[in-house]
């Protein structure tokens, strides 16, 4: 039984498309083969920021002949439905069809009878088609080609039973070849067998699985945190997204500012998370540590130092924007910020969002007395419930509306 791999090597896949697209070529790959009744044995797809690859095994190396009956239109069905039936099997004209007799009329019927090729051939006439296919929420051209892809993609590795399967795709020529790590393995790096890549990577400083990928980064990170006397905030999504980020995943421990620490915690771990995709950390008392952990894509021969340098740089950049924010916003009360609902439109028919907190004052006091609440209280915050949607710090950051207003209503 033979092995079948196909990396599609590019520029930087953007995290969030990652996983979608690995299981997207997973999917097509084995409908390929099942459309010719052959079942894949151990068919995963691989991602990583700049490589998207599937690999399957136990394939024989011939494909099994093919007999089948395709169901067609009507015979007296519309010209257009009959050409698209042509035109989906490559027909020119009517006379390859035969007419069967079914209780609700007359169709026509397309007999399949086709010598099996070799999977190596029916691969390499299938896939130039699917890479020029595939689908991305996002693409881009690059250069002079027509090929539109998520990134330039910049090499194709191709191989069954060992053997490269040629074919072209906007002037890429299949190859036994990929690269390692851009910065600390960028050598070609020559792979025929499925088995043997995911191990060859790993020596050349990618690990190709984003599921060992995320391990490591919440693993080391979660242990760098500890050495540091504190523990990692913990936080799923980040993981995830700095997984698909790095190819090999190093650790950093930066420091903020104790200038910067008596700004609300939610505030610190916005800019840190959304902007940075830095790791909160916390002291034994559960308050916010005056660090932080980024993740790096290489090991460098200062230990990461002037990567962190860098890092906590930019960050007390982002952290005076906040800083400024937090000082401006306090010297005016959430109260005196709601005539400037009135210029926000909540919905056409509906009028501003002022008008909805005065709508939702009016059901407080309706709601109060059965659900025991004080009255008085419930007004008060369903008045003020939307002023913070006007302070410079939800302007700048919007996912802390709500958030802020309960520190400035203090």
């Amino acid at each position: 039984m033979s092995d079948f791999i196909l990396e599609l090597y590019s520029e930087e896949i953007p995290a969030g498309m990652q996983a979608p697209a690995a299981a997207d070529l997973e999917k097509q790959i084995g409908a390929f083969f099942a459309s010719f009744g052959v079942a894949a044995e151990n068919l995963r797809s691989y991602v990583a920021p700049q490589r998207l690859t599937v690999m399957a095994g136990g394939l024989p190396s011939q494909l099994p002949d093919r007999k089948d009956e395709k169901k067609g239109p009507r015979v007296d069905a519309p010209e257009q439905a009959i050409a698209g039936f042509l035109r989906a099997n490559n027909l020119d004209s009517v006379d390859a069809l035969s007419v069967q007799e079914h209780p609700k009329g007359a169709f026509y019927v397309l007999h399949i009878d086709e010598k099996g090729l070799p999977v190596a051939e029916a691969l390499a006439a299938f896939l130039p088609e699917m890479i020029s296919g595939f689908s991305w929420p996002k693409s881009m051209r690059w250069g002079a080609g027509t090929l539109r892809w998520v990134r330039p993609l910049r090499a194709i590795l191709c191989c069954f039973d060992g053997e490269i399967v040629p074919f072209e795709v906007d002037g890429l020529v299949s190859c036994d070849t990929t690269y390692g790590h851009r910065f600390m393995a960028p050598e070609a790096l020559q792979i025929r067998h499925a088995a043997d890549y995911v191990g060859a990577l790993e020596h050349k400083f990618v690990l190709a699985d984003s599921m060992v990928r995320q391990a490591m980064v919440q693993e080391s990170a979660s242990q760098l945190a500890e050495d540091a006397g504190c523990t990692l905030v913990d936080d799923p999504a980040l993981v995830r997204e700095t997984a698909g980020l790095v190819e090999w995943p190093v650790p950093l421990l930066g420091k903020i500012d104790e200038e910067f620490m008596d700004v609300p915690e939610e505030v610190l771990i916005s800019v840190m998370r959304t902007h940075q995709k830095y790791f909160a950390l916390r002291q034994a008392d559960s308050g916010l540590a005056p660090y932080f952990i980024t993740i790096s894509n290489m090991k460098t021969d200062d230990a990461g130092a002037a990567i962190i340098a860098g890092n906590e740089r930019v960050l007390r950049a982002r952290l005076s924007d906040g800083r400024f924010f937090w000082d401006q916003d306090r010297k005016q009360s959430l109260a005196q910020r709601l005539p400037a609902l009135e210029k926000i439109t909540f919905q056409a028919k509906l009028g501003t969002v002022r008008q909805k907190a005065e709508r939702l004052v009016t059901l407080s006091a309706a709601l109060a007395a059965p659900l025991s609440a004080d009255a008085e209280l419930s007004q008060t915050a369903a008045n003020l419930c939307k002023a913070d949607l006007v302070s410079g710090m939800v302007y700048e950051f919007p996912e802390l509306q709500g958030l802020m207003g309960r520190y400035y209503i203090e």
